[in-house]
């Protein structure tokens, strides 16, 4: 916390030097993000020990004899872990920054900053092929298969069937018709939309 504190600190002072210029720039928006998430985390552990000590204390008085509900504390644990994982992104995303002393990385870097707009237009694409396919996912799969059961680990389902890691006859044996014309689909249009995408226009 006394870390968190001191590096607003440095962006506070930043802030009143530039003014409005400050959030003209992309490194204070990442700084930003990790100040934001930081602080929501410690917020959000506070929660947890809260609760663990809430549930333990209830689980010495009875003796283990009555039934407790942990979806509560497995939603706060889940909610601090999705914090981490942004602290940790905007914090790698930092070494980039870092790096730009190193004649590789400065290359790279200027690479990214060439390629902003195609990026962001590659990034708007993929993105809205990926909300589609989770909708069309987790509507038709939400009672038979379990990695559909809720929202976030549909799209969990859809990065591993990305990476090649997700077992396919889960999802026909579900629906034999339609988990096998969605499963194409969706490598269709994963594999080969996006790449003649990239491929066409850049």
């Amino acid at each position: 916390m006394i870390i968190i504190l001191y590096f607003m600190w440095i962006e506070i002072g930043l802030l009143f030097e530039m003014k409005w210029k400050y959030f003209h720039r992309f490194w204070s928006w990442i700084e930003i993000g990790i100040i934001i998430c930081s602080w929501i985390g410690v917020g959000i552990y506070i929660w947890r020990y809260k609760e663990s000590k809430r549930i333990s204390q209830l689980f010495k008085q009875t003796n283990g004899y009555i039934y407790i509900n942990l979806q509560l504390s497995i939603y706060v644990n889940d909610l601090l872990t999705y914090l981490f994982s942004f602290s940790s992104f905007f914090g790698t995303i930092q070494f980039l920054r870092l790096g730009r002393f190193n004649r590789r990385l400065s290359l790279f870097n200027q690479t990214l900053k060439n390629a902003r707009k195609e990026l962001i237009s590659f990034l708007f694409l993929y993105l809205l092929l990926l909300s589609s396919f989770v909708c069309l996912f987790y509507l038709l799969f939400i009672s038979k298969i379990s990695s559909c059961s809720t929202f976030f680990s549909t799209i969990q389902m859809l990065f591993e069937m990305t990476l090649l890691k997700f077992n396919a006859r889960e999802l026909i044996h579900a629906e034999t018709g339609l988990g096998s014309i969605s499963f194409a689909f969706f490598y269709y249009f994963r594999c080969f939309y996006c790449d003649e995408y990239v491929y066409y226009n850049y």
